[in-house]
C-alpha cells in the first residue's frame, strides 16, 4: 500500500496484526494502533490493505459508506425529491403541505418557494442544534462560571430570535422561548 492512500483515522488490516487505525504518518511510515500495540509500519514494504471499503473519485478517498450517503443525500436536495405528501410530525396542521415564499422587492427577480416541511425541518434542526450546544456549555468543566454565563446569553439570544417561527410548532412545548 503507498503512503499517500493513507489517512489519519483510517482503518488498515495488516497480515499479521489484523486491523488497525492510523494515527500518524511521515513520509515512510505510519503509527498505527492495533488491538495488541501501537506499531510504526512502512506500507510500501508490508502488505498492508485498507480495512473498510473505500471509493477514489478524482482523488479523493473516504469511506464508501461516507461516500454513497452524502451522494444519495446530495441528489434528493438537489432534485427536491422530498416526499411531498407526509405529514410533518411536530408542524401545526394548517401550515402542513404549505410553501413559504421570499419575493424580492425588485419585480425582475423571480420569487423563491421552499415547501413549509424543509423550511421547519432546517428550524428544528437549529433548535436541536442550540439545544446541543447549550448543554455541552453547561456541562463543561473547561469553562468558567463567567464564561457559560456569556455564551449562555447569546444561546438565549438565538432562541428569542427564533420565536418568529413558533407559529410553525403544532405544541407549545417545542417553541423556542428566551427565558430558558
Amino acid at each position: 500500500m503507498n503512503i499517500e492512500t493513507l489517512h489519519i483515522g483510517m482503518k488498515v488490516r495488516h497480515p499479521q496484526y489484523g486491523v488497525g487505525v492510523v494515527r500518524s504518518l511521515t513520509e515512510q511510515t505510519a503509527e498505527i494502533v492495533f488491538e495488541d500495540a501501537p506499531r510504526t509500519i512502512a506500507p510500501a514494504s508490508s502488505d498492508l490493505q485498507p480495512a473498510d471499503a473505500t471509493a477514489t473519485v478524482s482523488e479523493l478517498e473516504m469511506p464508501l459508506a461516507n461516500l454513497i450517503r452524502d451522494t444519495a443525500h446530495a441528489v434528493v436536495e438537489a432534485l427536491g425529491l422530498e416526499q411531498k405528501d407526509v405529514l410533518v410530525e411536530g408542524l401545526a396542521a394548517r401550515w402542513q403541505r404549505g410553501t413559504l415564499v421570499m419575493q424580492s422587492a425588485d419585480s425582475s427577480l423571480q420569487p423563491k418557494e421552499v415547501p413549509l416541511e424543509t423550511f421547519f425541518h432546517k428550524i428544528v434542526m437549529i433548535r436541536n442544534n442550540l439545544r446541543v450546544l447549550e448543554q455541552k456549555v453547561n456541562a463543561s468543566d473547561k469553562l468558567s462560571d463567567a464564561d457559560k454565563f456569556d455564551l449562555q446569553q447569546y444561546i438565549t439570544r438565538c432562541y428569542g430570535s427564533l420565536t418568529t417561527f413558533n407559529i410553525l410548532f403544532k405544541n407549545k412545548d417545542d417553541q423556542f422561548r428566551t427565558g430558558r
